[in-house]
C-alpha cells in the first residue's frame, strides 16, 4: 500500500490529506506518529482533509483527538474538512462535533485557521 496520507506544509498551517478509504488500525498509528513529528517540528495549525475517507473506527477517532490535543497544547487549531456522512455520524455519535472544528472543504478550513490565528495573536 502506498502512503495513506500526504502532508503539505503551508505558511500558517499544515494540510494532511488522508488518501485512505478507511481511517482504522492500519492507518491511524502512522498518522499519529506523523502528528507527533509535525508537532515536535513546531506545527501548530493542522487541517486534516478526510474527503476520501468513508470509514473511521475508534483508532481513527483517537488519532483525530491526538491531533486536536497537540494543536491545542501548541496554541494552535485543528480543522477537519470534507467529512463524508458515515464519518460525520461517528463524530456526532461520539459527541465530538462540539469539540472539533469541522468545515465542508479545505478552503473553508484555511479560512478558519487564518481567523483563529489572527484571534490567537491579537492578545
Amino acid at each position: 500500500m502506498n502512503q495513506p496520507f500526504s502532508v503539505e506544509r503551508g505558511e500558517r498551517y499544515t494540510l494532511i490529506k488522508v488518501a485512505a478509504e478507511k481511517l482504522d488500525t492500519l492507518v491511524a498509528p502512522a498518522l499519529k506518529s506523523e502528528l507527533v513529528v509535525l508537532n515536535a517540528d513546531g506545527v501548530r495549525n493542522l487541517i486534516i482533509d478526510l474527503a476520501e475517507t468513508r470509514y473511521c473506527d475508534s483508532s481513527g477517532l483517537s488519532s483525530i483527538l491526538v491531533a486536536n490535543r497537540l494543536c491545542k497544547n501548541a496554541n494552535g487549531t485543528l480543522v477537519l474538512s470534507g467529512l463524508q456522512d458515515p464519518v460525520k455520524k461517528l463524530i456526532a455519535i461520539s459527541q465530538l462535533d462540539s469539540i472539533l472544528k469541522i468545515t465542508s472543504g479545505v478552503a473553508d478550513a484555511i479560512d478558519a485557521i487564518v481567523a483563529a490565528d489572527v484571534e490567537n495573536n491579537a492578545d
